[in-house]
């Protein structure tokens, strides 16, 4: 029997981070997931709580000081509109951010070729200060700083495919000239940003918009003509994805057309370049998808990408 090299990492602390009633950021979205990918040969990790150290990578004190302090005994509270915390909510973050961390160790260890965190709350919407877009911490941001200060990386390549700009990760390391960012979104959506003008301290900093009713093609073609050869250019030790799947086409919250095998071919292509470039190290982090079965589907495809990296 052929030993999985492609880690799953998660925990059970992420389905008790409860939303408000009709919150598109539900307990289901995990648990969807999760069902798809319950009866394929996965390495079955549970997600470690990270350290203060860790989140510090990334964020002051003052803004975990203020996570905590908004942190309801009972109930709900809102830090803003969109985003909330229950009791749990800091611990789910915390193991969110602890399993990308873990699997950074893992893949630079040779312990598993790559891995998906399969974690809520998202991420990459949190910025160096400020919780927003349903995130608390930046996850895949903390992740890279990890791996170029614990393993001594040079370059470490983010690519995200989610609708929405990750606005967090880009806050948190467009000055790092270590640190290649990646984005393909939708734009105008929220949050805003993602402008092709913002390229970082360095040019480490590709953003790739989309206008509203794109498909296939289109994303195909940004990733074929921008992002594939800007991470190729940068050589990458480590590749980090934002792997949102709230691009497809039954999504609620926007307006592109991606299709099931979208995700599949993109998957594919960076595991391509990670082949060359870091040994195969792949980390992907789970971060939209609002639509419960296209979600499910999105994330077995993705999942099936990095498992055929193995071979």
């Amino acid at each position: 029997m052929t030993v999985p090299t492609t880690a799953l990492i998660t925990h059970a602390d992420c389905l008790n981070h409860i939303m408000p009633d009709g919150h598109p950021e539900q307990v289901a979205r995990l648990q969807h997931v999760l069902d798809a990918l319950a009866d394929k040969p996965l390495m079955r990790v549970e997600a470690p709580l990270a350290t203060e150290a860790e989140v510090l990578r990334a964020h002051p004190q003052a803004h975990l000081d203020r996570l905590r302090a908004s942190l309801p005994r009972k109930g709900l509270a809102p830090l803003d509109p969109d985003t909330w915390m229950s009791p749990a909510s800091l611990n789910a973050a915390l193991r969110g951010v602890g399993g990308a961390v873990r699997a950074v160790d893992m893949v630079m260890a040779g312990e598993a070729r790559n891995a998906f965190v399969a974690t809520r709350p998202p991420g990459h919407h949190a910025e160096e200060q400020m919780p927003m877009g349903f995130c608390l911490l930046g996850t895949v941001a903390i992740a890279a700083k990890h791996a170029l200060e614990h393993y001594g990386l040079d370059r470490v390549a983010i690519v995200d495919f989610d609708v929405h700009h990750g606005n967090g990760t880009q806050d948190l390391v467009q000055n790092d000239e270590r640190i290649l960012f990646c984005s393909t979104h939708q734009m105008p959506l929220f949050p805003g940003t993602g402008d092709p003008s913002e390229t970082g301290i360095a040019g480490n900093v590709v953003n790739v918009a989309l206008s509203g009713g794109a498909g296939s093609a289109a994303f195909r073609r940004a990733l074929e003509t921008q992002v594939l050869p800007a991470v190729d250019a940068f050589a990458p030790q480590l590749i980090l994805i934002s792997a949102g799947f709230d691009a497809h086409q039954d999504d609620p919250l926007a307006e592109l057309n991606l299709t099931d095998d979208d995700f599949g071919w993109v998957t594919h292509a960076i595991c391509a370049l990670a082949a060359t470039h870091a040994s195969g190290r792949v980390v992907s982090c789970l971060e939209g998808g609002y639509d419960l079965s296209a979600l499910a589907c999105a994330s077995a495809i993705h999942v099936d990408a990095l498992m055929a990296a193995d071979a």
